[in-house]
């Protein structure tokens, strides 16, 4: 049990390592989501009694998140930018 979750942490801890500079938002999100996942994975299927499998359904649900968090941050922007485009515009048509 105390193996799994050190070789979780340790992937966890290499993945950070490695940095994300070259990486764009939306695959920093996914990778972060992924990595917060298995962790979060890891510990509860060392509870439960199997590390590995809690890891895997972790990392899984946390891409699925980290994605979906990234998609709704694009759309936020987004909003955003249409309504200070709407309004710069208005504002100088007056």
């Amino acid at each position: 049990m105390m193996r799994s979750l050190a070789v979780g942490l340790g992937l966890l801890v290499a993945v950070a390592a490695a940095g994300c500079s070259s990486m764009s938002t939306t695959q920093q999100r996914t990778l972060s989501g992924g990595a917060m996942g298995a962790a979060g994975g890891a510990i509860i299927g060392a509870i439960a009694g199997n590390a590995g499998l809690g890891a895997a359904a972790g990392a899984g649900a946390g891409l699925l998140g980290g994605y979906a968090y990234d998609q709704y941050e694009k759309s936020k922007q987004s909003s955003y930018q249409q309504g200070y485009s709407a309004g710069y515009n208005k504002g100088a048509q007056q």
